[in-house]
């Protein structure tokens, strides 16, 4: 049985990369929403939230400037704020300087034990904007006695394939971690509830607040219904209890006890082309990803 998990959704303003104790201001605003959320055990703050830069600023040059190894001094910091606190810490995303040299727009997820459980890498930077390397591996990870959670990046939303990809691997829950200033935070609003819906997947959206966002943030279930919603762009926290084995009940029984969207596929059954990926559905597979009760 899931535990219900609480969840903070920290809609707020980056800091400044280049700020002097721009990390002891996200410190002291983790510790300041632990306090005011004792019960809260999943911190989430949206893209880039540690690596803002200012509208006169060239992105590329901040990128570079801020970009650092996730075992860095940062990644270090951080590791020891969830250790602290007793969380499960998503700092948002940060520039990532790979062992490739490239940087990478990557979201860390760090235990309340103070390990680094899981990193991803957003898959589709926002062209012609973002110059950031694309990561290539979709991530999940597994929050004992509370589910299976997966992560996405902003623009990742608008591909059908990311979301779909992470409720076959497991996901439960899955973070769209958001940066958007622009008018089209309206369309981003109608993929959560999309993505949930035909995925049967939980979906928390956090935008960054005025300045750097336009806010509403969202807090979607397996079913597609808005439990939770900032409906501005102002600093708020959106705090919800979810129980992450919801999912696996409406994968189950379906949508409005209807629906049954990973049951058309039954082993044995023809496979379908599927020509724009050179590769195919196959039915031994489609439902190889999901807990074993939804299979």
């Amino acid at each position: 049985m899931n535990s219900p998990l609480s969840i903070c959704l920290v809609q707020s303003a980056a800091h400044h990369h280049a700020d002097e104790g721009a990390l002891d201001a996200f410190e002291a605003d983790v510790r300041r929403t632990t306090r005011a959320h004792p019960g809260a055990r999943l911190l989430v703050y949206p893209e880039l939230h540690l690596c803002g830069h200012r509208p006169d600023e060239e992105a590329g040059t901040v990128m570079t400037a801020a970009a650092e190894p996730l075992d860095g001094p940062r990644g270090t910091r951080l590791a020891g704020l969830a250790r602290d606190t007793g969380v499960w810490l998503v700092p948002g995303s940060v520039y990532e300087r790979g062992d490739d040299g490239r940087i990478y727009n990557t979201a860390p997820v760090y235990s309340p034990e103070g390990e680094r459980v899981a990193s991803y890498r957003k898959v589709f930077p926002w062209l012609p904007y973002e110059t950031t390397a694309p990561g290539s591996e979709f991530v999940v990870f597994d929050m004992d006695g509370y589910g299976r959670v997966g992560l996405s990046i902003c623009y990742d939303a608008w591909f059908p394939e990311v979301t779909r990809h992470l409720a076959w691997q497991g996901a439960d829950l899955v973070l769209n971690l958001v940066r958007t200033p622009t008018v089209d935070r309206a369309q981003e609003l109608v993929l959560a509830r999309a993505n949930a819906i035909v995925n049967q997947v939980a979906i928390a959206s956090v935008n960054a607040a005025q300045p750097d966002g336009v806010g509403r943030s969202i807090v979607v279930d397996p079913e597609g219904r808005v439990r939770a919603e900032a409906g501005s762009a102002t600093q708020q926290i959106v705090t919800d209890v979810l129980d992450l084995g919801e999912a696996r009940r409406v994968r189950t029984h379906g949508t409005a006890g209807l629906t049954r969207v990973w049951d058309p596929f039954t082993v044995g059954q023809a496979g379908i082309e599927l020509p724009l990926y050179g590769g195919r559905i196959d039915s031994a597979r489609w439902r190889q990803g999901l807990p074993s009760e939804a299979r």
